[in-house]
């Protein structure tokens, strides 16, 4: 895809992004614990219970700190809030998943496979307002590359079936 970017982008990103992609990990992790002690119904509702405690912790310490004047709002568009509702089901579904022979490993790679899938679509569709961008021959040699890793690890892992 075509943007304009930094040739080089700063080692901070490559790190965040490693960090985040270990924390994911940990998170599937006890999710699919939580969900085996309990069911994967249990599990959404402490994931999401744990953030709405840590959302409201976080915006008593912004309410301290003043409003912001109502010309410097945004308003959020309808389907970003449509966000709380795949976040549940995708609690659930990893819950479900790690505790079946598809495994950690199997869960995040399909998870991973199927962001960066939807990721080239939404770019290359314009979708939620995105400037479209048609994929390139090195776009899609990195989809084919994560996709068939995905399919590596799901058939010929250690947990195959």
């Amino acid at each position: 895809m075509t943007i304009d970017a930094a040739p080089h982008p700063h080692p901070i990103y490559f790190a965040g992004a490693f960090a985040t992609g270990g924390l994911l990990t940990f998170m599937v992790h006890l999710n699919g614990e939580l969900a085996r002690y309990g069911n994967p119904l249990f599990s959404s509702w402490t994931a999401h219970g744990t953030g709405m405690v840590a959302a409201v912790i976080l915006l008593l310490l912004v309410h301290r700190r003043g409003r912001p004047k109502p010309e410097q709002t945004l308003r959020a568009p309808l389907w970003a809030y449509l966000g709380g509702l795949s976040g549940a089901a995708t609690v659930m579904l990893t819950s479900t998943t790690v505790n079946s022979p598809l495994g950690l490993s199997g869960t995040l790679a399909l998870g991973l496979a199927g962001q960066v899938v939807f990721s080239v679509a939404a770019d290359s569709w314009g979708l939620f307002g995105l400037q479209k961008r048609h994929p390139d021959t090195r776009d899609i040699t990195a989809l084919g590359l994560v996709v068939a890793g995905a399919a590596l690890i799901i058939l010929f892992g250690r947990g195959a079936a």
